[in-house]
């Protein structure tokens, strides 16, 4: 807890107390008579104090609160610091040390609920006193005469009903707590704990949400109307009666005024001073609700639900907010082009990582995440298509029994699969006969795919699938090499990202860093690459797939730039693909529908997905440099002990 040394020093300066001593002299009662009744009424109550102790002895420990945690909202903010989201369960609060909230806001709450706060030992004799006569006048709990220490432990222990019994048990728990805590760690907690209404708890949410500050910059004026909202918060809010909010500001700059806190002319310019309100964003929406929701899944299954929603994370992601809402245009802007094309009821996601760090730069779950919250990105797992082959023709240069320039068969072949026969046939239906794989794979040839899968063994890619991250289910049947398994674009991105890195790898991730309230780092996602591909096999199917944007299927992604990439389209057209790679950025994008009907008969990654791809590209490297890929020569090239 903080000091509040400065604060108490100047009240004391400045506040004139009065006497609870009105008795000088009453009839003939002497000196001593006094002392004796002052004795007997000191002795009467510290027995009935005690007495009260021993009835309440089933009363929370008090003890507990010196590590007491309140629950705090979680804050995800994009990759320059700006907010995105807060994520909090009843309570949104932001806890802050008592020597970052302004003077003007204790000396305003203090005169408002508990001017006698630092002489009093939890209860204050003279306010319960006159709370008793109102409410015993009225038969009924009127008045309360609670302290701020009352108040606090009321909050944390009690319900909020009104009753005799539960002011008693306030006024015992109160002066248990003052012998734990310090005068300071209960007004710190106290500050930190009440509502101040709009869903917000604790004094930096209020601050930031009522006037867009900081609770330590609050001003004379913007602190009393703050104080003023304690007892009826959403009744004397500013948002719903400014008229009333002044109103009780006033009253509580009357108050210190009164206590001599303050002087006449500061009184009289903190009610002359303009309040520029904030707005309430308590119950807001995520700006970029795609990316939050990925960031909230991850920190759920690290830290669990109920952490993520009191826990007071700082989470900053790696995701750049003016970059992710031009991709989420672009996929917009594409997916009315594609129903004009008669592709009606297409969803569509797009995950841009860079290959260097694997930070996740752009993530889009769907085409509007307002309609659907569903996250396509990360939550749907369709088939690749052709866009699976280089996984293949990489297992195959890593051997070092294969080159881009090795002659393949394009011819018809059969193979036996469980109780029957697998014939696997090319898009076209026709077959090229002797081609080199650069070929093959640039015009997305699938029976030279499978030949090379059955040649290097389907455990061989599966192992390298595995490496590059991907996780689904897989079997090692003939028809592995043409994309038979269920892939997230998230896996797809990541793992030509790696080809891009030339083997090196990180985990991808959209969350760069994650502190608790203290600052302390519970996620540091600095990238610590591994190597975990051969670079000349990488470099060499990076080659190829240059080839397939200059020559092959992959012509409509060419920006003027070296690309490698690859297109992806599964029998009938249910899933297309584009994913391609600069040596800055690597980007895949499908193309689908929920519910995995046929989008059209001619749908293909390369005539609709490429251009899609081109275009958000073009405005992703704008101002970035053109960069060429290394090239196979640059690495030695892997052993083998036969040719193919």
């Amino acid at each position: 807890m903080s000091s509040f040394k400065t604060f108490e020093d100047k009240q004391s300066q400045v506040q004139t107390l009065p006497s609870f001593g009105f008795l000088k002299k009453v009839g003939q009662v002497t000196a001593g008579t006094l002392l004796s009744i002052t004795m007997l009424s000191s002795s009467v109550l510290a027995g009935g104090l005690v007495g009260l102790a021993i009835s309440f002895r089933n009363l929370p420990d008090v003890r507990q609160l010196r590590n007491f945690i309140p629950s705090e909202t979680t804050y995800i903010y994009d990759m320059k610091g700006k907010l995105l989201a807060r994520i909090h369960g009843e309570a949104n609060r932001q806890v802050v040390p008592l020597d970052q909230i302004s003077p003007n806001l204790k000396r305003a709450v203090l005169a408002s609920e508990d001017s006698r706060f630092y002489e009093h030992h939890g209860i204050n004799p003279g306010g319960i006193g006159r709370a008793a006569l109102v409410n015993f006048a009225s038969g009924e709990v009127r008045e309360g005469g609670s302290t701020i220490t009352m108040q606090l432990v009321k909050n944390i222990f009690l319900s909020q009903k009104r009753a005799f019994t539960r002011k008693i048990a306030e006024a015992v728990l109160a002066i248990r707590l003052e012998q734990v805590l310090s005068k300071d760690e209960i007004l710190e907690m106290y500050l930190n704990q009440v509502y101040w209404g709009h869903n917000n708890y604790g004094v930096q949410t209020a601050a930031r949400t009522y006037f867009k500050k900081s609770a330590q910059n609050l001003t004379l004026g913007e602190s009393a109307m703050m104080a003023g909202l304690i007892q009826a918060p959403e009744e004397f809010s500013p948002f719903v009666s400014m008229k009333l909010a002044k109103q009780k500001q006033k009253e509580v700059l009357g108050r210190m005024l009164e206590l001599n806190w303050i002087s006449q002319q500061e009184y009289n310019d903190a009610l002359k001073q303009q309040i520029k309100l904030g707005e309430i964003r308590s119950f807001q929406g995520s700006a970029l609700p795609y990316v939050t929701n990925t960031v909230a899944q991850e920190l759920i299954k690290k830290f669990g639900r109920e952490t993520l929603l009191k826990g007071g994370m700082h989470v900053q992601t790696t995701v750049d907010t003016s970059f992710q809402m031009m991709a989420e245009k672009t996929i917009k802007k594409w997916h009315r082009t594609l129903e004009r094309q008669g592709l009606n009821n297409n969803q569509m996601s797009l995950v841009a990582i860079d290959p260097r760090t694997h930070f996740v730069k752009a993530l889009v779950g769907g085409v509007d995440a307002k309609t659907s919250e569903f996250n396509r990105a990360t939550q749907a797992h369709r088939q690749p298509g052709s866009s699976f082959k280089p996984f293949v023709y990489y297992t195959a240069f890593a051997s070092g029994k294969f080159t881009p320039r090795t002659t393949i068969l394009d011819t018809p072949v059969s193979y036996r699969d469980g109780n029957g026969w697998y014939y696997p046939r090319n898009y076209d239906n026709t077959f090229m006969g002797a081609i080199p794989i650069r070929t093959a794979l640039a015009q997305s040839r699938n029976v030279p795919a499978v030949k090379i899968g059955k040649a290097v063994g389907m455990n061989k890619v599966i192992e390298t699938c595995r490496t590059l991250g991907i996780m689904s289910p897989m079997e090692p049947v003939s028809s592995l090499p043409l994309g038979a398994i269920s892939v997230t674009p998230l896996e797809m991105a990541s793992a030509y990202a790696t080809f891009a890195n030339y083997g090196w790898q990180s985990p991808p991730t959209i969350i760069a860093r994650v502190t608790d309230g203290n600052g302390n780092v519970l996620i540091d996602n600095t990238p610590k690459p591994q190597r975990v591909l051969d670079p000349w096999a990488s470099a060499a199917i990076l080659d190829v797939m240059q080839t397939v944007v200059k020559e092959g299927t992959g012509r409509g992604a060419d920006i003027g730039r070296p690309v490698a990439g690859k297109t992806g389209t599964t029998s009938s057209e249910k899933d297309i693909w584009f994913i391609g790679t600069v040596p800055q950025l690597t980007t895949a994008i499908w193309v689908g529908r929920d519910n995995n009907r046929q989008l059209s008969s001619h749908a293909t990654g390369g005539g609709m997905v490429a251009p899609i791809w081109r275009d958000f590209m073009q405005k992703a490297l704008k101002d970035v440099p053109v960069e060429k890929f290394q090239p196979p020569s640059n690495f030695p090239r892997p052993k083998s002990n036969r040719k193919y």
